[in-house]
């Protein structure tokens, strides 16, 4: 079986800037790439800045952060990725531009290169039929912040082979996390049963059931959360959540999978969360307050 020593990271945003973090500190080679110098040296920062609290925390000592930042590599060019043994895509959720790179980088690449995305949402094999390697394609969902979750999705499509399933376990344990099979349907398992319950929350507040702040107290208190449906939405992206859930509406066509009316009135506003300041809170004060939401 051959084995994974060099990575390739398509996106240097936040998740793709944490799985490049963690597969470097687990040993592996990784070249990072973008399409705007930019963003990679923001990728950059974020990366050092991460490594450099684990060292605060003693849970990496400042030899191994050295070696790890000595293992990545930032590229503009998709073509510096052709050597990699596995290549994994962390792009905006937009199937048209992750199969124009799949199909650019399955002329690239060696045929034995797994290909793999950490989409939330969109299919595997949406992806994969594209390509001329069915069986060495397949999902690997990382959650948020990935340096500290302990969980990947593995999503099996049709056509992924038992040896890419294994090769990619292996690469998940060595970066000592869990993984998990899943099977390729929209939302896998994590957000199959996460992104309604965030919706109905806000579908609570448009009904009045409660405030922000108290719906959130009851399920931390009451179901022993460590956030509230709607403090995670603001973590989430709110934009991020009403995208996932139309491509999920898209898929599964069940009314708990679309986007209630609030969401894309504060998405309009641009109201995102915490990546805008503002959300179900205002991230300006400290601690955060609610919004007003004119309700």
């Amino acid at each position: 079986m051959p084995t994974i020593d060099t990575i390739g990271v398509l996106g240097c945003g936040l998740m793709g800037s944490g799985i490049a973090q963690v597969a470097a500190q687990a040993g592996y080679r990784v070249l990072v790439r973008d399409t705007a110098a930019s963003q990679l040296e923001k990728g950059r920062i974020s990366i050092g800045k991460s490594t450099a609290k684990l060292v605060e925390k003693g849970k990496l000592s400042a030899a191994d952060r050295e070696a790890a930042l000595g293992r990545l590599t930032f590229v503009i060019d998709l073509a510096d990725l052709a050597g990699c043994d596995l290549i994994i895509e962390a792009v905006t959720e937009d199937l048209a531009l992750k199969n124009e790179l799949w199909s650019q980088l399955d002329r690239l690449c060696p045929p034995h290169t797994i290909f793999s995305s950490n989409t939330s949402s969109l299919t595997i094999a949406a992806m994969a039929a594209g390509t001329s390697r069915r069986d060495r394609f397949a999902g690997l969902h990382f959650f948020n912040p990935v340096p500290l979750m302990p969980l990947v999705e593995v999503v099996r499509s049709i056509g992924t082979s038992q040896e890419t399933i294994d090769r990619l376990f292996g690469f998940v344990r060595r970066m000592e996390k869990e993984p998990v099979v899943a099977r390729d349907s929209s939302g896998f398992i994590v957000n199959l049963l996460l992104v309604p319950y965030i919706l109905d929350a806000i579908r609570a507040v448009e009904r009045g059931v409660a405030s922000v702040s108290d719906i959130d107290t009851a399920m931390r208190l009451g179901a022993s959360h460590p956030m509230g449906p709607l403090t995670l939405a603001d973590f989430v992206g709110l934009d991020t959540l009403a995208r996932i859930g139309d491509i999920m509406f898209d898929e599964y066509r069940e009314a708990r999978y679309a986007p209630p009316p609030l969401l894309r009135r504060m998405v309009t506003a641009g109201l995102y969360g915490r990546k805008s300041g503002q959300g179900f809170y205002d991230y300006a004060k400290d601690p955060p307050v609610p919004v007003e939401l004119g309700l």
